[in-house]
């Protein structure tokens, strides 16, 4: 028998049998349509914690601390061949200090492509513009340009050149007047970029006597949003702030004997981060990477889509036993029938071929049916869900998420596929015993 005359007798067949096939179909739309919307909703679930989660920080950064402790002596160097290798050394007592002999370190590491210290003011501050003041976080950055950081700049550029600064979109809500009086409307924010910013930075004397020392910068860009630290920080060259640093404190700093208090290590590729970031551990530092909270947080994820796909599987396994149900009676139905087939020729393959194609088709008019109804319902609960959360972040504050229930493209496929599987695997049984029954006895079945 022609392939052909198989596909034309299974569409036959499942046409003579609207009804009992529109009945078995429908627990395989229901188990479809369940998989696909469950599944979707965890999905969009993790979107959501995503999109929420790059919000504290860049997760090709690793910061790096020095570690106050017993550590491991680890260097990393050229190879023979020009490649490179980390090897470790004996370990040794007391800190491990982030020197430039150990940012060298770091940046013979693969994948590394930037490493940058960065230190804090160690004294008080005062800014001024005109009548105005306000306080704000002080950053010194061992590189010219915030870009390398992953930063954008709304106005003016992020390249940092000697008596600039560049400041967070926040700063300039940090300014009020001192001489304001009780009731007056308080300074709307100033457009600081391009200005003059007076600096009064703050130190006490054995007596505790304030000293004052005054320096004047200029705004040369104003950063773009990032809900993290940046919005609220003033940037400038680290030689700049090691200077008044040794002002304040009294003494000179030696970054390789006291050593650097943070350092950023930028990586080449988001992949690569938890590798590098468990290497600069194993050379006896304290490690951070956003990227480790975000791959546990996919995980938990992960395992919610399984268990609601599991969920949704149920509902079809259930639909399964229907098929083969029909697919049963079918048989008893059409035993004469069967047994006229092979006795015009029909053999053995032929016919479970027909019965497992009608199987595989209740399957798949069923997944069809499930992947439309369950994007569908996606859809209405995307919208619903949406306006919800929208209302529930504008009371709060929050940002209004994007998506609550996502659809990829895989995911209908892999519905449709394996709702057509199911099908045909329950049709498995009925259709061997169509096939294996005797023409003779077959034809005298009543």
């Amino acid at each position: 028998m022609k392939l052909l005359d198989i596909v034309r007798l299974i569409f036959g067949n499942l046409n003579r049998r609207k009804g009992r096939v529109a009945l078995t179909a429908v627990g395989v739309v229901i188990g479809t349509a369940a998989v696909v919307i469950l599944v979707s909703l965890a999905i969009g679930l993790q979107k959501n914690a995503n999109e929420q989660l790059y919000g504290i920080g860049d997760l090709t950064q690793i910061q790096v601390s020095p570690a106050y402790g017993q550590g491991m002596v680890v260097s990393v160097g050229g190879g023979g061949g020009g490649g490179k290798s980390v090897s470790a050394g004996s370990s040794s007592q007391g800190p491990k200090l982030l020197t430039n002999l150990a940012l060298n370190d770091f940046r013979l590491i693969p994948g590394v492509v930037a490493v940058i210290p960065r230190d804090y003011m160690m004294g008080g501050l005062t800014i001024k513009y005109h009548r105005l003041e306000a306080g704000a976080n002080i950053i010194g950055i061992g590189t010219d340009d915030l870009g390398e950081l992953g930063l954008e700049a709304t106005q003016g550029g992020v390249e940092l050149a000697r008596g600039t600064v560049i400041i967070g979109p926040n700063v300039a809500s940090n300014f009020y007047d001192p001489n304001q009086r009780p009731g007056q409307q308080p300074p709307a924010a100033p457009d600081l970029y391009d200005q003059q910013l007076v600096l009064i930075f703050i130190k006490y004397d054995l007596n505790g006597n304030e000293i004052h020392k005054t320096l004047t910068y200029r705004v040369a860009g104003v950063l773009a949003q990032t809900q993290g630290e940046s919005d609220w920080s003033i940037y400038m060259r680290l030689d700049e702030l090691k200077a008044l640093n040794e002002w304040a404190m009294g003494r000179r700093i030696n970054y390789n004997k006291d050593g650097y208090s943070l350092v950023i290590v930028k990586v080449d590729n988001v992949n690569n981060v938890l590798d590098i970031n468990d290497q600069i551990t194993a050379m006896g530092y304290q490690a951070y990477t956003p990227q480790s909270f975000v791959k546990g947080i996919n995980n938990f994820y992960l395992v919610l889509q399984i268990i609601f796909g599991g969920v949704g599987a149920i509902a079809l396994l259930v639909a399964a036993i229907g098929i083969a149900n029909t697919m049963a009676m079918a048989i008893l139905e059409r035993t004469r029938e069967i047994g006229l087939m092979k006795a015009v020729g029909a053999t053995n393959r032929d016919v479970l071929s027909i019965f497992l194609g009608e199987a595989a088709g209740i399957g798949f008019l069923g997944g069809l049916g499930g992947v439309l109804i369950g994007w569908l319902a996606g859809q209405g609960i995307n919208v619903i869900a949406l306006v919800y959360l929208a209302q529930q972040s504008a009371s709060q504050g929050g940002v209004p998420p994007s998506v609550a229930v996502s659809t990829p493209a895989w995911l209908p496929i892999f519905a449709l596929v394996f709702a057509t599987l199911i099908g045909l695997i329950s049709g498995l049984y009925p259709a061997l015993r169509a096939a294996t029954l005797v023409p003779v006895q077959a034809l005298k079945y009543e």
